[in-house]
């Protein structure tokens, strides 16, 4: 038995908006045998623009139903039955969520129109609810309004049903077929090609413009949760829509996933990289010295014209470094800013603060020990490699930094060795460095996290 659904509502995505109206046509394989419609109160004005589309105004729904009024009557004509829309992940999501609002955990298999048609009917020119219709011969009545809407679905998966000569919808069906999760555009067989393995991917729409870039340590799982519904962002419905095919570069490792996808977003300017587009947040080492001649660090935020020691792109990664320095060269947490409460130190209380934090350690013994952590800041050297996991078993990836520097990344064979600089760099293939890029290597540089780090002598330019 199948519930062909479309609603109508006041935004575009689950999260932040509610459903007005919903249209529910039950179909048992054969024919349409029930149907359903009612309004909704939102419980809030419906924007313009949504009235200017759907014709539904605020007055409209102000003596309807809210959800909760309704929701088991919506239930029980959904339950057990297989959900049927026309871009389906768009009207389910809507009333999964409005169902979670009151109490009621609902889970149904899904069928998307859109995909099915593009299956079993190739070649239309367009597969939107209108185009389709058109194309079939079907006549919408009252169009942008969810009665009218599901009645044309309806119509639609009657003639796929009928034309479905290889079987497909039972397909999709079956448990593991991965085929409901989907954007609509999206050809199941480029998604089921997507590698398990690190790199960057790229989302395109239909003229092929790339509309996101993302990075991956595992590109299909990665991917798997954008379309499942794990990540807020990708429950809205315009971002799935726009998307037609998914290509992907693979780095053999997180880094350089980092690297290139910094690099292909300022390249690119994807539409939906929103977040990158803005200037991220560097957070940066500082030192002072305080009133009683006490060298110390602090931890803030990068601002325009200020100097930091060193600089990060998360405030944890700052910490951890700063940690690591305190550990090693017995600097007191508190006088470094990582011990905030009030009282003697953590170290101190254990026998490994030496006393600064208290006044029992001259000022100048452990001022000559935060000089001694803050020379240690500086790439040890002035050029190292890092050495990571290559795209595949042949191979390892290099990342050079120059001086402080990034230079570039590249592959080569695994079998072979790298004895000086100059000759490293033959290797890569140079890019720019920017903000991100340099906090990602000043990261790795101080925490490997399994990559190899090769040091350079400043002054033979050969390996240490």
């Amino acid at each position: 038995m199948y519930a062909i659904v479309d609603i109508e509502t006041t935004g575009g995505y689950a999260e932040k908006h509610r459903i007005t109206e919903v249209a529910i046509y039950l179909h048992d394989g054969i024919r349409v045998t029930d149907s359903f419609r009612t309004l909704i109160n939102p419980e809030r004005n419906i924007p313009y623009y949504i009235t200017g589309l759907t014709g539904i105004t605020t007055d409209m729904v102000m003596s309807a139903p809210s959800f909760k009024e309704v929701a088991d009557d919506i239930f029980k004509r959904l339950e057990g039955k297989v959900f049927v829309a026309h871009n389906a992940h768009f009207d389910y999501s809507f009333l999964k969520k409005e169902f979670e609002e009151v109490g009621i955990n609902w889970q149904s298999k899904k069928l998307c129109t859109v995909r099915l048609s593009r299956k079993i009917i190739p070649g239309l020119r367009s597969y939107s609810l209108g185009s389709l219709s058109e194309s079939l011969g079907i006549e919408i009545v009252n169009r942008h309004r969810a009665g009218g809407d599901a009645e044309a679905t309806a119509k639609i998966f009657d003639q796929l049903l009928r034309r479905d000569h290889d079987r497909y919808i039972l397909k999709v069906l079956k448990r593991n077929s991965g085929e409901t999760i989907l954007p609509p555009n999206l050809p199941k067989e480029e998604f089921d090609r997507l590698p398990f393995l690190a790199g960057v991917y790229y989302f395109h729409n239909a003229h092929g413009h790339v509309i996101y870039v993302g990075k991956a340590i595992n590109i299909k799982k990665r991917i798997t949760g954008h379309f499942s519904g794990d990540g807020r962002e990708w429950s809205r419905s315009k971002i799935r829509n726009e998307i037609h095919h998914i290509s992907y570069e693979l780095t053999g490792n997180e880094l350089i996933a980092l690297i290139l996808e910094s690099q292909e977003i300022r390249r690119l300017w994807p539409k939906y990289n929103l977040a990158q587009k803005f200037r991220l947040e560097e957070w940066g080492i500082f030192d002072y010295e305080d009133r009683n001649g006490y060298r110390r660090f602090s931890v803030n935020l990068v601002s325009r014209g200020s100097r930091p020691l060193k600089k990060f792109n998360s405030k944890g990664n700052a910490w951890n470094f700063l940690w690591e320095k305190v550990r090693t060269f017995d600097l007191c947490p508190k006088l470094s800013g990582l011990q905030l409460a009030k009282g003697l130190c953590f170290e101190y209380q254990t026998g490994k603060c030496h006393g600064a934090c208290t006044g029992a350690e001259p000022a100048a013994a452990y001022n000559a020990r935060v000089e001694k952590a803050i020379e240690s800041f500086k790439v040890p050297g002035g050029s190292v490699a890092i050495i990571g996991k290559g795209r595949n078993i042949e191979e390892q990836s290099l990342v050079l930094v120059e001086r402080g520097n990034y230079v570039g990344y590249g592959f080569f064979d695994r079998q072979s060795s790298i004895s000086d600089f100059e000759s490293a760099k033959f290797l890569v293939k140079r890019s720019p460095e920017t903000p991100t890029v340099q906090s990602l290597i000043n990261g790795y540089v101080t925490n490997p996290r399994g990559a190899e780090i090769v040091v350079f002598d400043s002054e033979t330019d050969h390996q240490v």
